[in-house]
């Protein structure tokens, strides 16, 4: 029953306005418009082939050699010729009309439909040239029109015609098809539209058969999901109650996580700060290590520093021959007592000579003569590689240092200018 009534009513045909009768010939309007606009140009067309057509033969007919005779009759008779032999003159209905002068623009040849009736022949070939020079090339001037009762205009108007009517035809007979098929539809649609009443009457009284027994079940389940209702408000009410409590106590744990956040943070940051100091008192008792150790004005180094010196200069310049270590960077390297940094820095070196894309290069030193372009090379986080490129291509290593040695080093690499 229930699908019965939410089934969809066949959409009947609707009632047909007054002005479409006006509108249903809207296409036989068009069609006529059109088979005139077609004759017409066809007729212009026509004209401009024909027009083009004599003005060709023409020019061939007034091109003639005074060897053959005076030029004037041969023109008039070529052109007369052209003029009665023409089949769309004589059988079409064409209208052609020819002017011919000659080339002195005084001398008419030829004028319209008539003859014109030449001068006498020259008695000698001298003065026969003479008239040649005077009336050759002639000038012709082709006027071609299409009359509307002529053959031509007639047969191009009978074609359309034809194709018109039989257009007309075709589409008039798929017009009636379609209005007899819509009639067909709408008898249909009204026999089931009635048949569709009918059952829906029907059912209704069923429905109404069936309200009757059962509202008195009604009125009892009316009051129970009446009671519902108001049990589900209440639910509501200690369901708000809970989400206020629970969002207050995701905003204390949420303060909770921030500080723990800040105290790790501040912790980091105390790490940090007791590491630097750390570095910096390991430079500051370096320095004092190699001040103490420093030999006087005008002594000879000590064998051991001049030793290691050596030792690593040679290391150098064996593995690494593609690059010049100078002697203070020698010294720079020996000087930073830990192992383990003496290795970064190789390491980095070691990265300058065969892959100096991914050198951490940091910038270019700043502060020197202009003419001097040194650059740093970083290693074990604050060490400084002092390198340049030399005349040769080659990288030069220049000095070695760090944080607390970069205003010596870089007075040393001011005076390399």
């Amino acid at each position: 029953m229930a699908e019965t009534l939410a089934a969809e009513p066949r959409a009947l045909p609707t009632a047909r306005r007054p002005l479409d009768h006006l509108a249903a010939f809207r296409v036989t309007y068009v069609s006529v418009f059109a088979f005139m606009l077609l004759y017409i140009v066809s007729v212009e067309v026509a004209e401009a082939l024909l027009q083009d057509h004599f003005e060709r033969a023409v020019h061939s007919a007034v091109s003639v050699s005074p060897v053959d005779g005076p030029v004037g009759p041969q023109i008039n008779n070529r052109v007369s010729e052209l003029l009665a032999t023409s089949r769309w003159i004589k059988l079409g209905g064409v209208r052609v009309a020819v002017t011919v002068i000659g080339a002195n623009g005084e001398t008419p040849l030829y004028v319209g439909g008539g003859k014109v009736v030449p001068p006498p022949p020259a008695p000698t070939l001298e003065q026969s040239m003479h008239e040649a020079a005077e009336l050759l090339p002639a000038i012709s001037d082709v006027f071609v029109s299409v009359p509307h009762g002529a053959l031509l205009s007639t047969g191009i108007f009978v074609v359309y015609a034809a194709v018109l009517l039989q257009g007309l035809f075709f589409y008039n007979r798929a017009r009636s098809r379609r209005e007899a098929e819509r009639l067909e539809a709408a008898i249909a649609a009204r026999d089931d539209a009635a048949s569709r009443a009918g059952s829906i009457e029907r059912e209704l009284l069923t429905v109404r058969g069936r309200l009757r027994d059962v509202e008195p079940a009604e009125t009892a389940q009316a009051d129970a999901i009446r009671s519902l209702r108001r049990e589900r408000v209440v639910l509501q009410d200690k369901l708000r109650e809970l989400a206020e409590r629970e969002a207050a106590l995701r905003a204390t744990a949420a303060r909770a996580i921030d500080l723990e956040q800040e105290r790790q943070a501040l912790e980091e940051l105390l790490d940090e700060a007791l590491e630097d100091l750390g570095h910096k008192e390991s430079e500051i008792q370096g320095l004092h290590n190699r001040l103490k150790n420093a030999p006087q004005a005008g002594a000879p180094k000590a064998k051991g520093r001049g030793r290691e010196d050596e030792r690593i200069a040679r290391r150098l310049r064996t593995l690494y021959k593609s690059i010049d270590v100078d002697d203070r960077a020698v010294e720079d390297l020996a000087s930073l007592g830990d192992e383990s940094l003496r290795l970064r820095c190789e390491e980095a070196i070691k990265r300058l000579v065969e892959d100096p894309d991914t050198a951490a290069v940091r910038r270019k030193v700043g502060g020197l003569p202009a003419q001097l372009a040194i650059y740093e090379l970083g290693f074990a986080g604050k060490g400084r590689i002092y390198y340049m490129r030399a005349d040769s291509g080659r990288y030069r290593i220049l000095a070695i240092g760090g944080k607390a040695t970069q205003k010596a080093d870089l007075e040393y690499l001011s005076r390399l200018a």
